[in-house]
């Protein structure tokens, strides 16, 4: 009969504990949060030292009444959530809930790992929950609730309905506003370069560029123009060639330390093509248990940390296998020990990692679906990797010059591994060009000398990637805040993704614009960094928490009270043009609707025209096309909604008649030859790729046909992450390089 409750979060990970633990545990789940503010209020007396009034979720009721049953038949009740702050609030909730008798009675218990040895550890070592944790998230529950419930309903009345703002969330919209408008004033400047392909005397040829004039390393924009090009070419021209110098050095490089949070999910965004959502979704499934064929088993560590560190049992197994499967020259004789570069870096123990160092992708592969798969062996190679040898390279550079005046130097640059270390487990490295044996004072004849032109670019968009990047550098946010944050921006309108990468709507722009103007501690960045800090003193036991929160809130509601009476929202949501409506002849003003800004008659509601406003900001004249309205037969004109583009029956209001626009691909469907392959979006707003006879062919893929096909087996060919190709066929397992 069971003595204890062991109660966790989620029924993945009592299933889990299940297989460790004997007949007197019974592991129940609560299925995550069991108590949380009220929707309806606000839920924190702002008047009485930011007291909390908690409620249990409708869908919680029933679970916390069965809870609580089993919990009064125990004798002892382990709190087995999460060991971050989230998981620590939880547990409290829970303690609270379940009003248990004794102190001695409740327990808490953490692992980094769902595996024999940890939760048995963890068993034999329980302790008291730790308020300091549980008021560091209650802390950060109470500032994005105040945030949230009092400056949201203030954009629904200066802007419109639906609008939210958020310490992490804004300062997001607020980065990849301000990259855009990078962009847009960015001007691109000509510059050109200059190859050469070399060969040597036995026929061996390598290339080239031109990096110096007269010993003078050449600016990257110094050659500006087609004519200072010619020029130099000229200089190039019937010219001998000899080796001047060649350098060889020999180069090492150490492994990446293995994963955190948001490393994780930087490069399952870049080489798996991953969102931030789906990366910490299959995280959690492979940390909570895989079934193996004999009972679910953890196969990573917890996957919400900052932590580069790695347990000394792993760095001992990881060294024993690397030792078995490649040689004891890859092995280290003492654990390589990281340090964390983000100041963030507080609430883990531990890196994440495989629970089993043995335990390769290739033995369980079997076991997992393909995404699993993918994550799982982007983990086991990282972190192995960490605990390998160095790679080695000789590295050689060759400077060629010619022997006229003035002399230009053409310099290639290229290396040879020389022992792979980690490299044989993990590759993080370009392919570097192989360059052939030279001596100095060795002639080489110019056989092609190339120049190109080139513009400079500006900075490119924030890819998921490089968002979570730049949160982490500056101080914002934690790693269980990134892939929500990501999701929000995007469900909310601020911004929509175009080619994988960020850029902002209208009202996007408009609500970072009143933020910074009006709210501009909400999305500075160095202020939300600090109020992260001060979270961290909490979670510290340095600092109380509820000082915390009336030194944020005291004067974030004067200036908001000061906001509703000093803004308007016509000043805010309307600008003033040289437009005269073509109906009435009143003037025309700028306004912003639900599908962005568009010209209004001020003589609204007895005139209701209105205009389209063009990319350039100046009023757009309707574009008509040679569409055909299927209801009435009219021509079709370009309109927008909230989707986007499509077409609209020029007749409206009298007729209705819409169709979509189509993004072809110039791909014929395989699968009925008939139709195209056109882009698509699904009901939750994803990108897909289906023929355009559906329903009559269901055919669909969700990444971009390049067009071509398989050479393994003839399916059509994807654009995959990392420049690469895949095949379509689940079958198939080619992939290759796009040429460069």
């Amino acid at each position: 009969m069971s003595t204890s409750l062991v109660i966790v979060e989620s029924p993945t990970k009592a299933k889990t504990l299940s297989k460790f633990l004997g007949k007197e545990y019974t592991i129940d789940s609560s299925y995550g949060h069991v108590r949380d503010l009220p929707k309806s209020t606000m839920g924190i007396d702002t008047e009485h030292d930011f007291s909390i009034h908690y409620v249990i979720p409708s869908s919680a009721r029933e679970r916390v009444k069965t809870l609580k049953a089993k919990a009064k038949k125990a004798q002892t009740v382990y709190f087995a959530t999460d060991e971050d702050r989230e998981g620590e609030a939880i547990a409290w909730h829970l303690q609270e809930l379940l009003d248990l008798p004794a102190a001695d009675k409740a327990k808490r218990i953490v692992f980094h790992e769902i595996t024999k040895d940890a939760v048995l550890e963890a068993l034999k070592n329980p302790r008291a929950i730790d308020m300091h944790l549980v008021d560091a998230q209650q802390a950060r529950r109470a500032l994005d609730r105040l945030v949230g419930y009092e400056l949201s309903p203030w954009l629904w009345k200066k802007i419109r309905r639906g609008l939210s703002a958020g310490r992490v969330q804004s300062v997001a919209v607020r980065l990849i506003v301000e990259r855009e408008r990078e962009i847009q004033a960015f001007k691109p400047q000509e510059y050109w370069t200059i190859e050469a392909d070399f060969a040597k005397a036995n026929g061996e040829s390598f290339r080239a560029k031109l990096a110096k004039k007269d010993g003078k390393v050449l600016d990257k924009l110094q050659i500006g123009s087609k004519e200072a090009a010619n020029t130099l070419l000229r200089d190039l021209e019937n010219a001998a060639y000899s080796v001047v110098e060649v350098e060889k050095k020999e180069r090492r490089k150490n492994p990446l330390p293995p994963y955190t949070t948001s490393t994780l999910q930087q490069d399952a965004n870049y080489k798996l093509g991953f969102s931030s959502k789906q990366t910490m979704l299959i995280a959690q499934q492979l940390y909570e248990g895989i079934n193996l064929g004999n009972g679910s088993e953890g196969l990573i560590t917890y996957m919400r940390t900052d932590s580069v560190n790695l347990a000394t049992k792993f760095t001992g197994e990881a060294k024993a296998y690397i030792a078995q499967a490649f040689g004891k020259e890859y092995a280290l004789d003492h654990a390589r020990a990281y340090k964390a570069k983000s100041k963030l870096a507080q609430e883990a123990h531990e890196a994440i990692r495989p629970t089993e160092a043995h335990r390769s992708p290739e033995s369980i592969q079997s076991h997992l679906d393909a995404r699993q798969f993918k994550l799982y062996n982007l983990i086991w190679r990282r972190a192995l990797a960490s605990q390998m040898a160095e790679a080695r390279f000789d590295a050689t550079t060759i400077d060629v010059a010619n022997d006229k005046t003035p002399v230009y130097t053409f310099r290639a640059t290229g290396s040879v591994i020389t022992f792979p270390g980690y490299l044989a487990l993990y590759t993080d490295l370009q392919k570097d060009t192989l360059l052939p044996e030279c001596t100095t004072g060795e002639k080489v004849t110019a056989q092609k000398i190339s120049p190109e032109q080139h513009f400079t670019e500006p900075p490119a968009r924030y890819s998921e990637a490089t968002l979570v990047k730049a949160l982490e550098e500056d101080g914002i946010g934690r790693p269980s805040t990134y892939a929500p944050t990501m999701s929000t921006i995007v469900d909310r309108g601020y911004v929509e993704k175009e080619e994988k990468r960020f850029k902002p709507t209208e009202i996007g722009f408009l609500v970072n614009d009143v933020l910074v103007e009006h709210f501009p501690q909400i999305v500075d960045l160095k202020f939300t960094a600090r109020m992260e800090d001060e979270l961290d003193e909490i979670a510290n036991g340095d600092k109380e928490w509820e000082p915390t929160i009336r030194e944020f809130y005291q004067p974030f509601k004067k200036n908001l009270l000061e906001k509703e009476e000093s803004v308007s929202k016509k000043a805010l949501t309307e600008e003033a043009t040289d437009e005269v409506c073509p109906k009435c002849g009143k003037p025309m003003v700028i306004k912003m609707g639900r599908f962005g800004r568009f010209l209004a008659c001020t003589g609204y509601p007895e005139c209701k025209t209105t205009k389209p406003i063009g990319a350039d900001g100046k009023p757009a004249e309707p574009e008509v096309t040679d569409e055909k309205c299927p209801e009435c037969g009219s021509p079709m004109e370009v309109k927008r909604g909230r989707y986007g583009a499509f077409l609209g029956c020029t007749k409206y209001p009298d007729c209705k008649g819409i169709k979509k626009i189509e993004k072809v691909t110039g791909v014929k469907c395989p699968q009925c030859g008939k139709g195209d392959i056109v882009e698509k979006r699904s009901r939750r707003g994803k990108t897909f790729f289906a023929c355009n006879q559906y329903p009559a062919c269901k055919f669909a893929l969700w990444s971009k046909p390049t067009g071509e096909k398989c050479p393994t087996c003839g399916s059509l060919l994807l654009y995959a992450a990392k420049n690469t190709v895949k095949c379509s066929s689940k079958d198939c397992s080619y992939t290759a390089e796009l040429p460069l």
